[in-house]
């Protein structure tokens, strides 16, 4: 299993914050790197407890889908997303949000297992970590400026 912890300090209200992260339209600006589409469930809008949606973005040159199901939400604190169908044995993100000094921090908690074996467990440690990490990076910068600007 392979764990990726980040921590985003964000000058914004924790609601503001918290819809920015699970609208699907800011998920496909915040991810245009990998030309992020939602094609089926929730394809627009702010997604809910115990709905889906499905992205289409290219990764490592090929177009993948992954499909994710939130499973769990306490507003504005915390949701969790997890795959229902993709490349991955394991997919699970927990979103949290937490105020301190009159700032959100916001934190992402993404566990993740390769299929392949061996030869996934290579891949990953070559290359998918980093590449997953950079991903969250970026969308979380998207979600900083956006949230920002909005105050």
């Amino acid at each position: 299993m392979t764990t990726i912890r980040l921590i985003t300090k964000i000058n914004a209200s924790i609601q503001i914050v918290f819809d920015l992260a699970r609208n699907i339209d800011i998920h496909q600006q915040s991810t245009a790197q990998s030309n992020e589409k939602a094609i089926a469930g929730r394809t627009s809008g702010l997604i809910e407890l115990g709905e889906t949606v499905t992205f289409r973005g290219k990764h490592f040159g090929f177009y993948l889908n992954h499909q994710s199901q939130i499973n769990e939400m306490e507003m504005p604190n915390y949701f969790v997303d997890e795959m229902v169908k993709g490349h991955f044995k394991y997919f699970r993100h927990e979103h949290t949000f937490v105020t301190q000094n009159g700032h959100t921090v916001m934190i992402d908690f993404l566990q993740y297992k390769v299929p392949f074996g061996v030869f996934g467990k290579f891949f990953n440690k070559l290359f998918l970590k980093k590449h997953l990490e950079d991903f969250l990076l970026k969308r979380n910068q998207k979600l900083k400026d956006l949230a920002e600007n909005q105050q």
